[in-house]
């Protein structure tokens, strides 16, 4: 196992982190983990290595802290960096942030957790989460040694991204990059701003949730092939990423040993700039391919927001194209299309207005794209 050293702290991590949101589940259930299997692949990697294992109060229907707890007992806690998050939403008042926490405490078997984030901050969300003064409780949290290191994770636009950087004296963040999501949320940009601070980077979705390994376009599955080195498409993603020098921990939801076994490996042999010039043209060309595969040009600026009928015409045009990009199962997309009709949001409350046309600054047709959205996704 390689180890980088996390941020401007004194000490190191693995290449490679646990994140057990993805645990293996009984019956489909994600709230029912397997716990002896889940079990074994997490103690198997922290036996070869792996130090940094990551959880939340809200991964697999509350019940990975638990589990964590107990997969941690029998000296393997002390031989681990735990991180945890805070789940900013669930608090409506100063004192929740001290309750929940020491939920996760209990729910951890722990007297402190070495690495606290602030779970999935948006520019709104952390709005909220200052005006409940959460700075001040992270700095009490810190003094009386129920934390040891503060961050958080991050899921929004680049700007507030470095807003949230600036605001506070973090020891690290979290953020999601991969190869097709070089300029997507904090991106390539936010790795380098937060890492030039001294934050330890810690990375989520290296696999876009999977997304680049599962139902592998033809296309791009003859790219991985005619490669002078045979990897999967897993390796050539999590090489990537391991590629980037700001890079401190690559957070990998495994579900099965083969996927653990297979990810220590890769982690113990990717090293920052390894890759070659023709591997990165090689990575390169098949993300050129997915991206071809996008129905709308749509860079989620927002000008077309509020929608006066309520349809959120960005989150729309992204479920279209991930639909495309990635092959995702029409049921799937189809249910989940389902959900934003039921709440009001879908395609078919567009009253063509023209509104949002007028202030695209790409010049989309969305009026049209929207009723092909509701015709390839609706179900009767």
């Amino acid at each position: 196992m390689q180890y980088r050293k996390f941020g401007r702290l004194d000490f190191e991590v693995s290449a490679l982190g646990f994140g057990c949101m993805r645990l293996p589940v009984i019956d489909g259930d994600v709230s029912k983990i397997d716990e002896a299997e889940a079990m074994r692949m997490l103690r198997y990697a922290i036996d070869q290595g792996v130090n940094y294992v990551d959880t939340a109060y809200g991964y697999h229907g509350g019940k990975s802290e638990s589990f964590v707890g107990r997969a941690l007992q029998d000296g393997y806690r002390e031989r681990v960096k735990l991180a945890t998050k805070c789940p900013v939403w669930l608090a409506e008042t100063h004192e929740d942030y001290d309750r929940l926490l020491n939920e996760q405490l209990e729910r951890l078997q722990v007297d402190y957790i070495d690495l606290y984030l602030l779970h999935a901050l948006s520019k709104e969300r952390w709005q909220e989460a200052c005006n409940l003064r959460v700075l001040d409780f992270l700095r009490r949290a810190q003094a009386d040694g129920r934390i040891k290191h503060v961050g958080f994770s991050f899921h929004d636009d680049l700007a507030a991204f470095k807003e949230i950087v600036d605001a506070f004296d973090w020891d690290f963040c979290q953020i999601q990059l991969n190869y097709m999501d070089q300029d997507y949320q904090a991106g390539m940009e936010g790795l380098r701003y937060a890492a030039a601070k001294g934050l330890a980077v810690v990375i989520m979705e290296p696999l876009r949730g999977g997304r680049l390994t599962k139902n592998v376009p033809p296309e791009v599955q003859a790219i991985w092939e005619q490669a002078p080195i045979k990897r999967t498409p897993a390796e050539w993603a999590l090489r990537w990423v391991l590629n980037q020098p700001e890079v401190t921990v690559v957070l990998s939801g495994m579900s099965t040993m083969e996927q653990v076994v297979e990810n220590l490996r890769v982690a113990g042999e990717a090293g920052p700039n390894s890759l070659t010039e023709e591997e990165l043209t090689i990575i390169n060309q098949a993300k050129e391919f997915y991206l071809s595969r996008t129905k709308v040009k749509c860079t989620g600026c927002d000008y077309c927001m509020p929608c006066p009928a309520g349809v959120t015409i960005p989150q729309l045009f992204t479920l279209y194209n991930e639909a495309s990009i990635y092959n995702l199962d029409p049921d799937v997309v189809a249910r989940n299309y389902g959900r934003m009709v039921e709440e009001g949001k879908g395609a078919d409350q567009c009253v063509e207005c023209g509104q949002c046309e007028a202030a695209c600054p790409q010049g989309i047709t969305i009026r049209s794209h929207l009723k092909d959205i509701h015709a390839a996704f609706h179900r009767a």
